[in-house]
């Protein structure tokens, strides 16, 4: 960890784009928390914009947390949300970064502003097939103002990296991926809940939308009987076409456990699981299944290349319902195979996937576009590499003497 002197002025960030901190979302909540909490105990002045209310300004693990209460949580209120955390971020002195670029129109208040901009990507979002034609105008359109209002682009994914390359001055581009937690122990009793015993099932943990296969991956798992039951969490309603699709064809063996957030329950559910199963078509490196290696997860998990870059050669990989069918006659009653796939997981979230460095290279990235103060002394330069499997990053950074 870089040391600072007693007089160098602490650095600062904004993180915006997310709903907040603590994580109760998803990844990137979940990501945003460690990056601060991370950099806040390094000394930097980390501020975090939170869709939350009552609106107001408190401190979280030496975080300043400034919320922003909209008064609605669907789509028009977090595009409210956005465009006043931006707003506001014009006055913080702080460079920012944002995660997603769904409103990316808003970063030219930014860029007039003279706030620099790193942005991570986040994978194609215009290409879900859940979204109407206008909600994937606006998203595409977003993507392309992100790539030349950012004065940087992080990917977490190989594949995006190279996309956002075509799009973009390559020099603009640092490939960081998603991290996970090493899930070792758990409360077992969580599973009681649920009426589970370990090892005596296959987990599926995503929102259930069309891009993610749900369907598919019931529709096989129900072909036959396995003797231990299939466990989805996410939110399904009633009201929604697709989500009655996967319901009618839900066997017996087929439980729906709802959308559950609580990560001492998640990280038990995963832990346990005889075979996590992973369906998303789109997208880079998924915060789920990144967390599903890390727990030592056998894994299935739909054939394309964000995926297979994610997994590795430790998973099997399905393309359709036959396949996927196929893959689940060939794994579940192989003890040998799943514990096989089970090690490959840890090894490959050890390598690729640990906090600590992501952590560190963010730091890195974030520290290049601080301003530096008036009567500086003379900058040093040191030069440092680090790399994540082929992908290799020379960083050059100054300091003024101590």
């Amino acid at each position: 960890m870089k040391q600072h002197s007693a007089h160098t002025p602490s650095k600062r960030v904004a993180i915006l784009g997310i709903r907040g901190i603590p994580a109760e979302h998803g990844g990137f909540e979940t990501f945003a928390e460690k990056l601060a909490v991370y950099l806040a105990s390094d000394g930097w002045q980390v501020t975090v914009a939170c869709q939350s209310d009552p609106p107001g300004i408190d401190f979280w693990k030496g975080v300043r947390r400034v919320k922003f209460g909209v008064g609605m949580s669907n789509p028009l209120g977090t595009v409210l949300f956005d465009a006043r955390s931006i707003v506001r971020a014009v006055f913080w002195r702080a460079p920012v970064l944002v995660l997603g670029y769904n409103t990316a129109i808003f970063w030219l208040l930014l860029r007039i502003a003279g706030v620099k901009v790193v942005a991570n990507i986040d994978g194609l979002e215009w290409a879900r097939a859940k979204w109407s034609r206008p909600v994937r105008w606006w998203l595409r359109s977003n993507e392309w103002l992100a790539y030349r209002l950012a004065d940087h682009l992080v990917a977490d994914h190989p594949e995006i990296a190279a996309r956002s390359k075509r799009l973009a001055a390559p020099n603009r581009v640092t490939m960081i991926p998603y991290g996970a937690d090493r899930i070792d122990q758990t409360n077992s009793a969580i599973l009681d809940r649920f009426n589970l015993r370990s090892k005596g099932y296959s987990l599926v943990i995503a929102r259930p939308e069309p891009e993610n296969s749900i369907l598919e991956i019931v529709t096989a798992y129900s072909r036959s009987r396995r003797q231990a039951p299939l466990v989805l969490l996410g939110r399904f309603d009633f009201g929604n076409s697709y989500h009655r699709l996967v319901r009618a064809a839900a066997g017996p063996e087929v439980f729906f456990l709802g959308a559950i957030y609580d990560p001492q329950v998640v990280a038990a559910l995963r832990l346990n699981a005889r075979l996590y199963i992973h369906g998303h078509t789109v997208g880079g490196t998924n915060p789920s299944f990144v967390e599903a290696l890390a727990a030592g997860c056998a894994a299935l998990a739909h054939d394309n290349p964000f995926n297979r870059w994610v997994g590795g050669q430790g998973v099997r990989y399905f393309g359709d319902t036959d396949g996927c069918a196929q893959a689940l006659d060939d794994i579940l009653d192989s003890e040998a195979q799943l514990r096989a796939m089970s090690e490959s997981a840890r090894r490959r979230a050890d390598e690729e996937f640990r906090w600590e460095p992501i952590l560190v290279s963010y730091a890195r990235l974030m520290t290049r576009f601080q301003a530096a103060p008036l009567g500086a002394p003379q900058a040093t330069v040191t030069e440092e590499t680090y790399s994540y499997g082929d992908y290799t990053k020379v960083v050059r950074e100054k300091s003024g003497e101590a």
